[in-house]
């Protein structure tokens, strides 16, 4: 039990075992929304469930879960109150097409706000105004209940997402550590004699551009988790996917079919900066894995990627060879550029660790 406990503390075995823990997280969420509702007796209780899936059904970090969870309190706010106003409305004048006609200009609104960055709190305004009034012939009762039990939902979604929640800095972290790892294998097999075939190489590349994809996602939700600002995460986004870039054209150069001899020549320089390249991508995936910059820093990693030989320059490599070996360099600075970059933003995150530390302090002794 206790190794099972252990097991999952660890970020990293919550990150592999996502979804299995969300399913988990919403299975006894749906069953603790049931409980409360069915042995209080609350009426139209199956609206707490409800809500409950629409805030944590769909989203596994906990970032996007409080956030969801304050967006989906305000539409239920504003929805409620509006579903309310229309039940009066009607129970006051009795009219169903001024009903039918409010409700109808309320959606048209909350639509025009859906396509914008208030559009979850538009969309749930909406529906949450519908779960309430109804075509506006419920009862002030009815809307109440109703409007009770999504709130009920959102509190029961909100304490779930504490348990053992899946932060969205550790899959970024750790999505970024694998490709970092398949960039190493992919710069070792694309500078030795036995590179992938096109096949290979094309699923290698297009598993790397797809987690790629994903990691972007999380960067709002990273950027708040890890006090960061969105501008470094975007700046070390943007130099992953150069590397990706870079690394994508290199791989598909048939070095192969270069003269033997030219091969020869410029093999010393290759093998020198892949060497380089590989020992900086693995480290820095060892890195973020730990989540420990400092590792970047050990005497073992060189400061600067290897100089070429000194008889060979530009200038003597071949014609069918000066396209790889300009993007053998550029790999090598861009990965050199990334390692420095983690370093730094580490220093940051200390700077304003120890700021804040510093501010409570000083907020506590006045």
């Amino acid at each position: 039990m206790v190794g099972a406990i252990k097991h999952l503390a660890s970020p990293y075995q919550r990150y592999r075992h996502a979804q299995a823990l969300h399913a988990i997280r919403v299975a006894l969420a749906m069953l603790v929304t049931i409980m409360i509702t069915s042995g209080l007796h609350i009426p139209h209780g199956d609206w707490a469930s409800v809500s409950m899936l629409i805030v944590i059904g769909g989203i596994q970090h906990h970032g996007n879960i409080r956030k969801k969870a304050t967006e989906r309190a305000l539409g239920t706010v504003i929805g409620a109150v509006t579903g309310l106003a229309f039940i009066l409305v009607h129970a006051l004048f009795g009219v169903e097409w001024l009903t039918y006609g409010l409700l109808a200009l309320a959606a048209g609104i909350c639509g025009y706000y859906a396509i914008g960055r208030a559009g979850y709190v538009a969309l749930l305004t909406a529906i949450t105004m519908i779960i309430v009034a109804g075509h506006g012939d419920n009862s002030i009762e009815t809307g109440m209940w109703r409007g009770f039990n999504v709130l009920v939902g959102i509190v029961v979604a909100l304490a779930f997402s504490f348990a053992l929640p899946l932060h969205a800095t550790y899959s970024w972290r750790f999505g970024m550590a694998l490709n970092l790892r398949r960039c190493a294998s992919l710069v070792r097999r694309t500078l030795s004699d036995d590179p992938l075939s096109p096949e290979a190489r094309n699923a290698m590349i297009g598993e790397l551009n797809r987690r790629s994809i994903s990691m972007r996602n999380l960067m709002p939700s990273v950027a708040k988790e890890m006090e960061i600002p969105m501008a470094r995460l975007e700046e070390i986004q943007t130099l992953h996917r150069s590397i990706l870039s870079t690394l994508e054209m290199m791989s598909a150069t048939p070095l192969k079919q270069a003269d033997a001899a030219a091969w020869q020549r410029t093999m010393t320089s290759f093998q020198n900066e892949g060497r380089y390249m590989s020992l900086v991508l693995l480290a820095m995936a060892r890195a973020l894995r730990a989540g420990d910059a400092t590792q970047l820093k050990r005497a073992t990693i060189p400061d600067t990627p290897p100089a070429a030989p000194a008889y060979l320059n530009a200038a003597d490599v071949p014609v069918g060879l000066q396209g790889p070996y300009w993007l053998s360099h550029q790999l090598a600075s861009q990965i050199d550029r990334l390692r420095r970059l983690l370093v730094a933003t580490r220093r940051a995150r200390m700077r304003a660790k120890a700021k804040g530390e510093k501010d409570a302090k000083d907020e506590a002794a006045a």
